[in-house]
């Protein structure tokens, strides 16, 4: 890590390194062979342009591969609308080579660059520019490296040759509102489904991806602070309302294309698509409600599918990363909400397994309903004891997973994540860990080529150790090969968070206390609850990084609680499933059993409480005062859902239903029927450019508040997107907060 220098503060060293995260590696690869190691990582942690590298790991040396300032000739990048939605879908602020794709050789990189397409060839480092019809989107290469294939922004999904000839169209629009081999918003947002075509291994076709979404209602985002320039035009799909229309086909290089057929009628939802050797496509469909989901095997043939696998839950079924796929003799491996290890589900007709479970259970304490399962062959090999939450690799005889804990016993604390591997009849299992203690940190993995590269973070540590490990025989540790230096700044203040398991729910927290506190000197505190409590965001995790913001909160004279209530990923589906149809009651019920909980213990003043948070955590920030005038005293909600009628598809019908079916939960999880209840000091701030979560629902509340009479505080920001990205921005925000909260509390 780099130093920082005598005159940062926290707020404004936080926002420049985009929390820690410029100058660190990141985005690693393996090359089949083992010999080499691909990532991206900056020059610094003030750089945010990132470059990509690579590792020897037969000496450990890294060498630059591609230097986006050489290539650019020291210009400045040009990003096309299209890209920056795509970096705003992912949450990307990083600059420079974002993302890259291999050959299966691991030896040829292709990248975009300013909508612009090059390659690197990570052996000998030599880099080109291939003409191409830009501004492009998501270049891949194909298996053998003869290939570069890639969508633009008009819609085209086009191919190129590396010796830089013959670029072509593959497919082109067939309508004004149609693209080709790019991921539909829906996807991008809430799958975390990125891509838009997938090679066949042989490099002779590829699946591609049609979207139109003429069906979708167009929004308009405009930028109030300067009226002479055009509004944006947004295609959302909004809770109850159309989708884009998705379909498959297969496409071969010499202009032949087949449809893929399954029932879009049924299953309207690509989830997942998965090309290996292992056996035929797998694509992973879902319902429009998501109770029901089928795994389906493609016949490149004809483009029909048939039926390997279907599941059908009371409540929903989750996508998961790296599921489905197949092992190299292929069997199938996903990711499944079961019952036990070794039990297999019953058998369907035609030969295809099916599941069907019902609704799990609510309420209860720590105990957990259901099993989160890795599933090898149609046989579960974890058990009661693991949640797993993702598939990392697959090789010819392990699976490389990550997981949780899964019962009391095996959560002596929470917010742990390690990686796992384990043989595909489930005998041998074994974990990952730079510190050797995975329960107590943070792992993620990728795995290669015999290699595993590992990245360990841990509360006591700033950042992330990233080390490459090479496998022995069975039996024997593995060999570390070396350390992935990281230029990462090290942050100006320490985070010392205190992990504990809240109350009878077991709720997962961690507690913050101003730096040199001293009970007797300083007595009660006034409290801030931090969420964000609810699907999909889990805060509580034993790491250092993530909890700096916290603790620079909790520096300046609060006791700062992050709980992970009822909805937060990482309890196993029971936990995560007792909020259907339950916003407003469950993650709010447990952000106050939380702070009752903890108040046993710490030195907390219940009579000066704030709650503060963004986007769901807003939300529940902006609930909590409308709700519980009782508890809460101040509230400052960023860019909060106020109105869940005006949020996507996929996610909220996946929690609430459908508006038209169950009008009356949508109305009792939004806030404006409860604007008249609004007794406490509230602050609504909100990017004016935020295309996911709308400022029309800022606006909305507000205006049922002024309705109610009243008064509140609304800060809009002008170009300010969901992510907030601006340095200047992000930083006077979180002073801006902690102002509003004192004056509120009379501090």
């Amino acid at each position: 890590m780099t130093s920082h220098t005598s005159a940062d503060t926290f707020p404004r060293q936080y926002a420049r390194t985009l929390r820690y995260t410029v100058g660190a590696p990141r985005s690693f690869s393996v090359a089949p062979d083992g010999s080499r190691v691909v990532f991206l990582r900056s020059r610094s942690g003030r750089d945010r342009a990132n470059l990509l590298w690579t590792l020897d790991t037969a000496t450990g040396e890294e060498r630059v591969a591609a230097d986006p300032a050489t290539l650019l000739g020291g210009g400045e990048e040009d990003l096309s609308p299209a890209e920056k939605a795509r970096r705003e879908r992912s949450r990307e602020g990083s600059a420079g080579i974002v993302g890259y794709a291999l050959d299966a050789a691991g030896t040829l990189a292709a990248f975009a660059l300013s909508g612009r397409l090059f390659t690197a060839d990570t052996v000998t480092g030599a880099t080109a520019e291939l003409p191409a019809e830009g501004p492009l989107l998501d270049p891949r290469p194909s298996p053998d490296g003869t290939y570069v294939a890639y969508a633009n922004t008009a819609g085209e999904l086009r191919l190129t040759r590396t010796d830089g000839s013959g670029d072509r169209v593959l497919a082109e629009p067939d309508g004004p509102n149609v693209t080709w081999g790019q991921a539909e918003f829906i996807a991008q947002e809430e799958m975390d489904r990125d891509r838009g075509f997938w090679w066949s291994p042989e490099g002779d076709r590829l699946l591609a991806e049609r979207a139109d979404d003429s069906p979708v209602g167009r929004w308009w985002i405009a930028d109030p602070a300067n009226p002479d320039r055009e509004p944006a035009e947004v295609a959302y799909p909004k809770a109850g309302a159309a989708n884009a229309e998705v379909g498959l086909w297969l496409l071969d290089l010499h202009g032949g294309r087949t449809e893929v057929v399954w029932d879009r009628e049924t299953h309207p939802y690509l989830g997942r698509v998965h090309w290996s050797k292992g056996g035929v496509p797998l694509l992973l469909v879902q319902t429009r409600d998501q109770r029901g989901q089928r795994i389906l095997g493609l016949d490149v043939a004809t483009g029909a599918t048939e039926v390997l696998h279907e599941e059908k839950d009371g409540t929903w079924l989750e996508l998961f990363p790296g599921s489905p796929a197949w092992t190299p003799d292929g069997k199938l491996v996903r990711i499944s909400d079961t019952e036990a290890v070794g039990e297999a589900p019953q058998k369907g007709g035609g030969g295809r397994q099916e599941e069907v479970r019902e609704a799990p259970q609510k309420g209860g304490g720590g105990r957990r309903e259901g099993v989160r399962a890795l599933v090898i062959g149609g046989r579960a090999v974890t058990g009661a004891d693991l949640h797993v939450r993702s598939v990392v690799a697959v090789t010819e005889d392990e699976v490389f997973f990550s997981a949780s804990g899964g019962t009391e016993e095996t959560d002596p604390e929470p917010g742990w994540v390690a990686v796992g591997r384990i043989s595909h009849d489930g005998t041998r299992l074994s974990w990952e860990s730079s510190n050797g203690r995975p329960f107590t940190s943070v792992t993620s993995a990728v795995h290669g080529g015999g290699i595993t590269v590992r990245a360990t973070a841990e509360p006591d540590l700033p950042g992330t150790l990233v080390q490459v490990a090479r496998d022995l025989p069975e039996g024997l540790a593995v060999d570390d090969v070396a350390t992935v230096a990281s230029y990462a700044e090290t942050p100006v203040i320490t985070a010392r968070p205190v992990f504990r398991f809240a109350g009878e729910r077991r709720i997962p927290a961690a507690v913050f206390l101003p730096t040199g506190y001293d009970r007797e000197r300083d007595g009660l505190l006034p409290v801030l609850m931090d969420p964000y409590g609810g699907p999909g965001g889990q805060r509580v995790y034993q790491a250092h990084n993530p909890h700096l913001q916290s603790q620079w909160f909790a520096d300046q004279g609060f006791a700062v609680i992050v709980a992970d209530g009822r909805g937060t990923p990482g309890r196993g589906p029971a936990w995560e499933k007792s909020i259907a149809f339950d916003f407003a009651g469950a993650t709010l019920d447990d952000q106050v059993a939380a702070l009752q909980a903890l108040a046993g213990e710490f030195p907390l003043d219940l009579d000066r409480v704030a709650i503060r948070g963004w986007s769901y955590g807003g939300y529940l920030a902006a609930l909590a005062v409308l709700r519980r005038p009782d508890v809460f005293h101040t509230a400052v909600a960023g860019a909060p859902v106020t109105d869940w009628e005006l949020y996507d598809t996929h996610y909220t019908e996946r929690y609430l239903g459908d508006p038209a079916e169950r009008p009356e939960v949508y109305a009792a999880n939004s806030l404006s029927g409860y604007a008249a209840g609004l007794e406490r000091p509230l602050m609504i701030i909100h990017g004016l450019a935020d295309d996911n979560v709308v400022a029309a629902h800022t606006l909305r509340l507000s205006s049922a508040l002024l309705a109610a009479g009243r008064p509140h505080t609304v800060l809009p920001l002008s170009g300010v997107t969901h992510m907030t990205p601006q340095e200047e921005v992000a930083e006077n925000l979180l002073l801006l907060q902690v102002d509003f909260v004192k004056r509120s509390l009379g501090i």
